[in-house]
């Protein structure tokens, strides 16, 4: 079965195309118009292994607010999407993922509540074009999106470049385990008998 999603969404503030496929190989089209959120994608494609297609229009004459949390609520969408009926998935993923002198812990439950809990402070207010307070937004709406639990907490703070990049290879990482199948789930991981 093809395990991909997809999300078309349009506002006065955005257009936006998605598409991922999670049993892919890190394959990735990315244009958001923010140079270092195509870069941040681009990882979080590659090291999940998703294939990833994302096509941004947006107000970036305004700032880039919309086009960040935007982006994060049609990939949350698309993933949720994917994921189906969640049968057979492992539901859980984790990561502490060392990015040079920084170093980054997520965690992850696919279990259809959405939660966000990010402690991480940034030195600096951009990186590139990109606002660093845009992290946290971004995951927000990819969390409430998709349905997840999602810890973020920086276990070693340095260079704010690498700082987001590890939280986004780490976030990869998780999900890429949260979303792999395991034979022996011949149902959800859940007591409930849902997800």
């Amino acid at each position: 079965m093809s395990r991909t999603g997809e999300c078309i969404r349009n506002t006065k503030e955005t257009q936006i195309e998605v598409s991922i496929n999670l049993d892919g190989s890190g394959k990735s089209e990315i244009n958001t118009g923010i140079g270092f959120f195509d870069h941040m994608l681009t990882n979080f494609a590659r090291h999940g292994l998703f294939d990833l297609v994302v096509k941004v229009t947006g107000d970036l004459y305004v700032d880039c607010h919309h086009s960040i949390e935007d982006t994060g609520i049609a990939i949350g969408i698309a993933i949720r999407k994917a994921l189906g009926d969640k049968k057979s998935i492992r539901r859980y993923g984790n990561v502490i993922l060392p990015m040079d002198e920084s170093l980054v812990l997520c965690a992850l439950d696919l279990s259809g509540r959405p939660y966000l809990v990010f402690n991480a402070e940034f030195t600096t207010d951009r990186v590139g074009y990109f606002d660093t307070e845009m992290v946290k937004e971004f995951f927000h709406a990819v969390t409430y999106s998709v349905g997840m639990n999602l810890h973020i907490k920086m276990l070693e703070s340095g260079n704010n470049h690498h700082m987001i990049e590890g939280i986004f290879k780490a976030f990869s990482k998780a999900l890429d385990q949260a979303t792999m199948t395991d034979e022996r789930i011949t149902d959800v991981l859940s007591t409930k008998g849902t997800l």
